[in-house]
């Protein structure tokens, strides 16, 4: 009996063994493909696949950023001297303006002529910035393709516009999502965390034994609830209160957004740092009263001092809450790409712009790519936070 009571205990150890073997080796290769498919942007070209930009072979600009060809076909850069070049005025074409301009018997049979027209319409103009598909591009003297370049760190993590599906260079600066995401997410802990202390400490030491069992649980129910009914709660119920009472154009902003998340992260809050005012050692409190501290003396300059190291947890896993939100956030900031300047104005986190264009983005593309490096910025971020909460819930309390 004792033999086969030892073998079953080797059998379930070897269970767990490779159950959470399994589990580590699976976390492991989803970090390596997240990684992987991440950094696989920065081998990608700044230019659409399968075009390229030409320039007259007179025109001495030989190198064009991702965000100056952007900026020269918005419109916004219109003199060549602002991009190194002669003082002329820029003239724009793309490859659809080659079929106002020809009519379809010009291209000859198959588009045989196609190449031509444009030698012809490059040739003609020194002036000219050309947005042509590759395979249709003649190698010819008088034509001058810009040298491919791919993204670069600097771009990405510097600039300061998102916008993906922009021709011919798609702009991944995520300068402005990283900024929305922690303005959102700091601005939630500011308005939870006294709340959320101030809840704390009265369940931990003020309310009566009925009364917390009565809230504990509803406060940790709080939690369970799905992200998507508290964005509808948002939608509902904050949005307008925000546009009315401050007369906003719109409700969807990052202070409305912070609101709710305030409230999803308290449940966090109020419940790790209830936890560790309630593991204060009954002998510290007795020992302030004694030497006659009020109940308030003992609360602010015992407890608190003593549950500081849960406090701090809490506030760090509200945090890590705030920042990865998802579906809330999409629905009630406004979604804008844009630099924050204000509280009041729409803005756009990390986890709303993957859960957003993740379904139309293009497999193995370059917007593909970009949003799984936002997914490898938000996998740092989380887990520097679980480190963090983790190294502080573990510190002793000093008496």
């Amino acid at each position: 009996m004792r033999k086969i009571r030892k073998f079953l205990e080797k059998i379930i150890e070897g269970i767990l063994t490779l159950s959470g073997a399994a589990t580590t080796l699976v976390i492991i290769l989803i970090s390596i493909f997240l990684f992987k498919e991440g950094f696989g942007l920065f081998n990608s070209p700044v230019v659409e696949k399968g075009y390229m930009i030409c320039l007259n072979s007179d025109n001495p600009v030989q190198q064009l950023s991702s965000f100056e060809i952007k900026e020269i076909f918005d419109e916004e850069i219109t003199n060549w001297k602002e991009v190194g070049g002669i003082d002329e005025e820029i003239h724009t074409f793309r490859f659809e303006e080659l079929f106002e301009k020809y009519s379809e018997a010009d291209f000859g049979e198959d588009y045989k002529l196609l190449p031509d027209k444009i030698i012809e319409i490059v040739k003609s103009d020194p002036n000219i910035i050309a947005f042509m598909p590759e395979k249709y591009v003649p190698k010819d003297m008088s034509i001058y393709t810009l040298p491919y370049q791919n993204f670069s760190i600097t771009d990405f993590f510097f600039g300061k516009e998102w916008m993906p599906t922009a021709t011919p260079t798609p702009q991944f600066g995520i300068l402005p999502l990283i900024l929305g995401t922690l303005l959102v997410s700091l601005t939630a802990i500011l308005i939870a965390l006294p709340l959320g202390l101030g809840v704390a400490i009265y369940l931990s030491e003020l309310a009566g034994k009925r009364t917390r069992k009565f809230l504990k649980p509803v406060i940790e129910l709080l939690a369970g609830i799905p992200s998507v009914v508290y964005g509808f709660f948002g939608l509902v119920v904050l949005v307008p209160i925000v546009q009315n009472w401050l007369n906003l154009p719109v409700g969807e902003t990052a202070f409305t957004g912070s609101l709710l998340l305030a409230i999803m992260a308290l449940p966090t809050i109020i419940t790790v740092a209830e936890d560790s005012m309630r593991n204060t050692p009954r002998a510290v409190r007795e020992a302030s009263l004694a030497l006659g501290a009020t109940q308030w003396q003992t609360i602010y300059k015992v407890i608190i001092p003593y549950a500081k190291s849960g406090i701090s947890a809490a506030v760090v896993l509200g945090i890590g809450r705030a920042i990865g939100e998802t579906m809330a956030v999409l629905m009630v900031t406004g979604n804008a790409a844009i630099m924050p300047t204000s509280l009041f104005q729409p803005i756009r986190s990390i986890p709303a712009t993957i859960a957003a264009e993740l379904g139309e983005a293009p497999a193995g593309g370059a917007h593909y790519q970009s949003l799984f490096l936002l997914g490898c910025i938000l996998f740092v971020i989380t887990l520097i936070i679980s480190i963090s909460a983790e190294v502080i819930s573990k510190r002793h309390p000093q008496n």
